[in-house]
């Protein structure tokens, strides 16, 4: 056996080499979330210019549902940025705090297949009830549907925290902690919970997705005027259904969360960026670029028709 003793001069230096890798790989880390975050925003700015600005837009269901998506995505990422800054520099958040935005983030994530289940629902209700499209879905009722899907969405944060109420001293509530959901997670009820209301969530969208597609492509196939028309909302449909692929991604950073844990937090920025951040951006520029309305009208912006 043999014994080996490094100066304490080649420690320090050693020690200084190691925190100033840390610290320039946490900085780039962050410039490249940040400067993500902010051509995303930009994105989303553009699309919601769209919305805001074109009357006939604002009054149709399927861009109201397209609107309410993109703000959604909007919030969802906001704060899981903000989380994920938190974890970067170990920043410290009182448990109600943090509570409070993994609450919103988990709601916000649910939300996004809801609405991708009504939009295809629309697309459906227009392919095979073309006459009574105006009258279900109205202004008013997909603004009901919105509030229903936000409603379905926080029912497991209000469950989860009546169960933490009820069972752990509401002391914790004052103490500090690294956010993240782990961090908030404290009796095994939660994570059961949270995970059985993901996949009844995703299964859910899933049935309704692949139903409005078969019912659609076999009104394509019966009637003769509009195929075009019926195929370009099963082809709608089909997009909608990669969406919510491209939502399922965000459940891997998740899962590596959860493996990982407090260790090798730059690899979990990392999967944050690829599996969480890029899919929801992906989403609505596929969207948004291949609608032929929103296309018109970012060309007038000069974004160039690439889809």
């Amino acid at each position: 056996m043999v014994n080996i003793t490094l100066p304490s001069g080649n420690m320090t230096t050693l020690s200084t080499y190691d925190e100033k890798t840390i610290e320039t790989v946490r900085t780039s880390l962050l410039v490249v979330m940040l400067l993500g975050f902010c051509f995303f925003l930009y994105f989303m700015k553009m699309l919601l210019s769209v919305y805001f600005t074109t009357d006939h837009i604002r009054d149709n269901s399927r861009y109201i549902l397209f609107a309410h998506m993109l703000i959604t995505d909007m919030v969802y990422l906001f704060i899981c940025f903000l989380l994920a800054v938190c974890s970067l520099y170990l920043v410290y958040l009182p448990f109600s705090v943090c509570y409070t935005l993994v609450a919103a983030a988990s709601t916000s994530f649910v939300v996004t297949p809801y609405n991708l289940a009504i939009m295809s629902l629309e697309r459906y209700v227009a392919v095979c009830f073309p006459l009574r499209h105006t009258e279900i879905c109205s202004v008013q009722n997909t603004c009901i549907a919105v509030a229903v899907i936000w409603g379905l969405g926080l029912v497991t944060p209000i469950v989860e925290l009546t169960a933490v109420l009820f069972l752990i001293n509401k002391d914790i509530l004052g103490l500090k902690v690294k956010c993240s959901y782990m961090a908030v997670s404290i009796i095994p009820l939660q994570s059961s919970i949270n995970s059985l209301n993901i996949v009844i969530s995703l299964s859910v969208v899933g049935i309704i997705n692949m139903f409005t597609y078969i019912k659609v492509i076999i009104v394509a196939k019966k009637i003769s005027l509009g195929t075009s028309f019926a195929s370009k909302a099963g082809r709608t449909v089909i997009l909608h259904t990669f969406q919510l692929m491209l939502c399922m991604t965000s459940l891997i950073s998740s899962f590596i969360d959860t493996i990982f844990a407090d260790r090798i937090v730059f690899l979990r920025m990392t999967f944050f960026l690829v599996f969480m951040f890029l899919p929801r951006f992906l989403s609505p520029l596929i969207y948004g670029l291949r609608d032929v309305v929103f296309r018109k009208y970012l060309k007038k912006l000069g974004i160039p028709d690439i889809l």
